[in-house]
């Protein structure tokens, strides 16, 4: 009941003081039948909120989002399932679901009618320009009494995943270059020396097969090691993303850290639809519980485009280099640079010398600030053995892979490569 009384709405606090004053001024001035009609307006909303205080309603909520994982600019669709688990009938109910701000605005709904076995299914549609994991919910439910009287709150703590991946873009096809493991476009017709399965081990890692365990070397060892298990004929690419504060420039959607994101998760479908199995190396080193997306699977909806939606700018003043310490792949490598700074440079020598074909895609970060387009970032990747070309905002992305493609080409048959600038 003190709930109940609580949850007066504006009417019946204003049909409370209204009662309360008919009484008296029917007792001040001796009039009876005043006086009945101030008890009735005032007990209405006390007996209004002690049934609905009783109301002891059981609403269950089954909130489901399809797809889970969608592209920036793509809608999801958000289904929500109501239904009365309790045998008494309930008011008309208010509805309101949660929704983060780039999403759009909270929807809200209306329902009455709900009996004992009710059960309804809305829906509302939701679409965010913004990548990144978003929780939808909780609703909040609000229950009125048929005359607005009084109205109670109720909340659901459940909530549901929605992941916005980067905007891609279809990518043309380009020569990338090949290495020992049979990395790219020339695959080795037979194996150099030993067998086919490589028993070198490392330590285990969070999601590694049991059945890879090397158990001869790990009770030598006295801790979990596993065989790498390198195969010849799996092409494998390691993608390098940037993403450090002071590589990039500019502020929300349309800063030079989205562009690379952007770019990066095109790369990614793209190498994934050539046969590669991809990893993902960001400023703070390789995530591996992300480590090599087997080829032949869906890139847009697998593991590495939701670590890609999910990726921030980070107050890193010098790349991580753990993860080239394990020892060089020697497959493709593509990266996608900011600005390039002088600590940078033995980094960046270091990933060249230790891949098969190292490919790069630097942003001009200066042009997003607004002054004039530079190519510092791809002269400085040049002198360090890649092949570079850079990418203004106003670029577009498949004419500056194709450019990399001709880049890539004229450098495997030995003709020196154009200094490589802003491509207009």
């Amino acid at each position: 009941m003190r709930e109940a009384l609580a949850g007066l709405t504006v009417r019946g606090r204003a049909f409370l003081a209204a009662g309360v004053t008919a009484i008296v001024c029917a007792v001040l001035l001796d009039q009876e039948a005043l006086t009945r009609v101030g008890v009735l307006v005032l007990v209405l909303p006390l007996l209004t909120a002690w049934v609905v205080g009783r109301n002891r309603y059981r609403l269950a909520l089954v909130r489901t989002v399809t797809p889970q994982l969608v592209a920036a600019g793509q809608p999801a669709r958000v289904s929500l399932t109501l239904s009365n688990e309790g045998r008494t009938p309930n008011g008309t109910l208010l509805l309101e679901d949660h929704v983060p701000y780039v999403l759009g605005t909270r929807p809200r709904f209306v329902v009455e009618g709900i009996g004992s076995g009710w059960r309804q299914t809305v829906s509302y549609q939701v679409r965010s320009d913004v990548r990144g994991r978003f929780e939808i919910g909780p609703m909040s439910v609000r229950m009125t009494d048929p005359f607005g009287l009084v109205e109670l709150g109720r909340t659901f703590r459940t909530t549901v995943p929605l992941t916005v991946t980067p905007r891609t873009v279809l990518l043309p096809q380009i020569p990338l270059g090949g290495a020992w493991t049979g990395s790219g476009d020339n695959r080795p017709r037979a194996f150099a020396t030993g067998s086919a399965e490589d028993v070198t081990v490392r330590e285990y890692r969070q999601g590694d097969d049991l059945r890879r365990v090397h158990w001869r070397s790990s009770a030598r060892l006295g801790e979990l090691m596993v065989r790498r298990e390198e195969q010849p004929w799996q092409s494998r690419a390691t993608l390098f993303l940037d993403n450090r504060v002071q590589s990039h420039r500019g502020q929300g959607i349309a800063s030079s850290i989205e562009a690379a994101v952007s770019a990066a998760a095109s790369i990614a479908v793209h190498l994934s639809h050539r046969g590669f199995a991809v990893r993902l190396v960001t400023a703070l080193g390789e995530d591996p519980t992300n480590a090599w997306h087997l080829r032949d699977t869906d890139l847009n909806t697998g593991p590495l485009m939701e670590a890609l939606a999910v990726v921030q700018p980070v107050q890193q003043p010098r790349l991580d280099t753990a993860w080239l310490a394990e020892g060089a792949h020697g497959g493709l490598t593509v990266a996608v640079f900011g600005g390039i700074l002088p600590p940078d440079l033995p980094i960046l020598r270091r990933m060249q010398h230790q891949s098969g074909s190292a490919l790069a895609i630097a942003l001009d970060v200066d042009a997003w600030t607004g002054a004039a387009a530079g190519s510092s970032a791809t002269q400085a990747l040049g002198q360090q053995g890649w092949r570079a070309v850079s990418l203004g905002p106003r670029d577009r992305l498949d004419a500056v892979w194709q450019e990399l493609g001709h880049t890539s080409a004229q450098s495997s048959r030995g003709i020196a490569a154009p200094a490589a600038g802003a491509i207009r």
